[in-house]
């Protein structure tokens, strides 16, 4: 089929941003929020975002009012009814994603892919919630999403070819590289990337170096663009945890035990860049 409509469940920093790779490719996208506080929140993002590409002069002033304009938003569900392809971007808990995936799966048409843009839950757990999980697809997009130009594209158990193959196409449209990688905890790059994030909690708890450090040695060492903390805040610590938890869970080796640094962080409202302060703190 062709896709033309991309709808967004979840207007944080992970729908405003595929929002903006949508619109900025072309597509029409429907943004879905509970909250209308949080959709004029992503469209001043989206907005900020076409302006620093205006600034840079990747972007034509023309083409980003034409952009914006591809973009509506709704706090109704029942406005997915036009879309092709549904995104669910909302938080990372398990039994919000399945509450959205089976309310979307009765709104759509039958032919729509509906999608998940989860880090770690099972997608083939989340496709058991819709009407019929052969339509059903993980589309992992990374943060921030109109920079980094990977895109995973998790199969279920019950992923049928088509899905599959539409997934990538649409991956591919939106200006990204996708990986086709198995449902398994963490998938491939959180599998690799949040427990060496992890450790470095341990080893900031250990004082073995400060967070300045850990984070130079790794970008001087090892040529990261980013250290790990300054990462972790820029992903979010309660995502970090989470992800652990499930990696802990799911696979059941120690080695992948939370630090006990990150949770005391996460409970004292420590997590990140959007709170203003994590490892760092942030005006």
């Amino acid at each position: 089929m062709s896709i033309r409509t991309i709808g967004l469940v979840g207007a944080g920093t992970m729908g405003s941003g595929i929002a903006q790779v949508a619109a900025g490719a072309g597509f029409r996208a429907i943004l879905i929020d509970v909250d209308e506080a949080a959709l004029g929140q992503a469209v001043q993002r989206v907005g900020s975002g076409f302006d620093r590409l205006v600034a840079k002069g990747q972007l034509t002033r023309q083409a980003r009012e034409t952009a914006i304009s591809l973009i509506a938003t709704s706090t109704d569900l029942g406005t997915l009814a036009s879309a092709d392809l549904v995104i669910e971007a909302a938080t990372e808990d398990e039994r919000i994603k399945e509450k959205i995936a089976r309310a979307v799966s009765k709104i759509t048409r039958n032919d729509a892919i509906i999608s998940t843009n989860t880090s770690s839950v099972s997608v083939t757990k989340l496709a058991a919630s819709v009407s019929d999980p052969g339509r059903f697809i993980g589309l992992h997009f990374f943060n921030p999403v109109p920079v980094m130009k990977l895109v995973e594209v998790v199969r279920g158990l019950q992923t049928s070819d088509a899905t599959h193959d539409g997934a990538v196409e649409i991956a591919k449209a939106l200006g990204k590289t996708p990986i086709t990688v198995k449902n398994m905890p963490g998938f491939v790059v959180n599998r690799l990337l949040l427990p060496m994030i992890n450790e470095a909690f341990f080893t900031l708890a250990e004082g073995d170096a400060s967070a300045e450090e850990i984070d130079s040695g790794m970008q001087l060492g090892c040529n990261h663009p980013m250290g790990p903390l300054a990462l972790a805040d820029l992903i979010g610590l309660d995502v970090l945890l989470s992800v652990m938890r499930v990696l802990h869970s799911e696979l059941g080796d120690p080695k992948y035990r939370p630090s006990p640094n990150l949770r005391e962080m996460v409970e004292a409202g420590y997590l990140g860049r959007k709170t203003g302060r994590g490892v760092y703190q942030y005006s």
